[in-house]
């Protein structure tokens, strides 16, 4: 009898490996050849759940951003104290996103950017966070800010 795959699960669960191999290895870095050995796969079956890299990536920001959700906000914290815990969380792996962001971006253009799912779905769920903690008129403001802050923090070693 024919061994049953959930397709969908399974990609899911190849796309969350995989973001980890992004994040160590950078997306330019990164090859289907090499992700697929990472995950013990062969090239021909990765290309069978993601047609390419971009694909790929984007089904792993999916993942990452889809994990990325309200549970940074407590209904009984402030919300100094809630904006705290969010920039404590995104300050965790900051360093190695922003490395990965850049680096998936090179060579785009605003308008590129712009189009871009995968940048659509990582900003989409950082707003829906921050508009959580501060409400919609305020939260772009306070996105900005707080990436700012945590730029700030890079590029001075923090």
């Amino acid at each position: 009898m024919p061994k049953i795959v959930d397709h969908q699960a399974h990609s899911q669960h190849l796309a969350q490996r995989a973001a980890g191999y992004f994040s160590d290895h950078g997306y330019a870095g990164t090859s289907m050849r090499a992700v697929a050995q990472h995950l013990g796969l062969s090239k021909s079956a990765l290309y069978h759940y993601f047609p390419s890299k971009e694909d790929l990536f984007l089904a792993c920001t999916k993942q990452v951003m889809g994990a990325f959700d309200a549970d940074f906000v407590d209904p009984a914290a402030s919300e100094q104290e809630n904006l705290h815990r969010l920039t404590e969380a995104l300050r965790q792996d900051f360093s190695r996103e922003m490395v990965l962001i850049f680096d998936y971006l090179r060579g785009k253009t605003q308008n590129e950017i712009a189009q871009d799912e995968a940048m659509q779905v990582a900003m989409s769920a950082y707003r829906r966070v921050v508009t959580s903690i501060v409400g919609e008129k305020r939260a772009e403001a306070v996105l900005a800010r707080l990436l700012g802050e945590l730029m700030l923090d890079y590029f001075s070693g923090k």
